[in-house]
């Protein structure tokens, strides 16, 4: 009865097998020593990605990549944390493209309020980041209330709010009002006010609010959304 099993090397197969496998082995390490420790894999092009708003001079001034050296031995986490700390930037993320790119991919902060003062106009992100101190672009709203900020509670109240607009809604809108947590309203840009209240059931509210505004009026109450009112 013939035997199965593991196929043994005899003597010869297996000092063959020693004479192919040592010269591979020897020739991967010589490889890797030579991408790892030569400008063989040096970085010769600097791809990035999503800095509109962002000068690409000053993101390559702050990866720092080596003008020698392989593109193995970079430090990618240290290179997306120095672009990260441009205030524009919200997130970065630096990749090796081989054999010898570098590739940056930025998401810029939105800003989704406003606010003025005698230095100009202090834009705020989705996550109530204060990032710039710059002309708001067209469509923003204005924040008004009395103490605006980054740290500030009826700022961060009212980009709850604005966050949870509907996108129909968000675009009419002019100015936000935070007098209280609980008493903010938007003025549209066609005069009209939302009284939106606080910054809870923002859900519920952006239901209801645009059917609301098609029925004639000037003050649409939807602070209570179980129960509207227009004046």
């Amino acid at each position: 009865m013939a035997r199965t099993g593991t196929r043994r090397f005899g003597g010869s197969g297996l000092r063959r097998y020693r004479l192919w496998a040592l010269p591979a082995v020897a020739l991967v390490i010589t490889f890797a020593a030579l991408a790892w420790f030569t400008p063989l894999l040096s970085v010769r092009q600097v791809r990035i990605e999503g800095a509109g708003a962002i000068p690409k001079d000053r993101i390559e001034d702050l990866l720092q990549v080596p003008e020698r050296g392989s593109i193995l031995r970079i430090d990618t986490a240290a290179m997306a944390a120095r672009v990260a700390s441009i205030p524009k930037v919200r997130s970065a993320r630096v990749q090796r493209v081989l054999p010898s790119t570098v590739r940056v991919r930025i998401e810029e902060r939105t800003p989704v309020l406003y606010y003025d003062t005698p230095e100009g106009a202090h834009l705020l992100d989705s996550e109530s980041i204060e990032y710039a101190i710059e002309p708001a672009p067209i469509g923003v709203p204005q924040l008004l209330t009395a103490r605006p900020g980054g740290t500030d509670t009826l700022t961060r109240a009212a980009i709850t709010v604005v966050t949870a607009l509907p996108p129909e809604l968000e675009i009419q809108v002019e100015t936000v009002h935070a007098d209280t947590v609980s008493d903010i309203s938007l003025t549209l840009r066609d005069g009209r006010t939302v009284l939106w209240g606080s910054s809870e059931d923002g859900e519920r509210k952006s239901a209801v609010v645009l059917p609301l505004l098609t029925r004639p009026g000037t003050v649409f109450d939807v602070s209570s959304p179980s129960l509207v009112t227009v004046k």
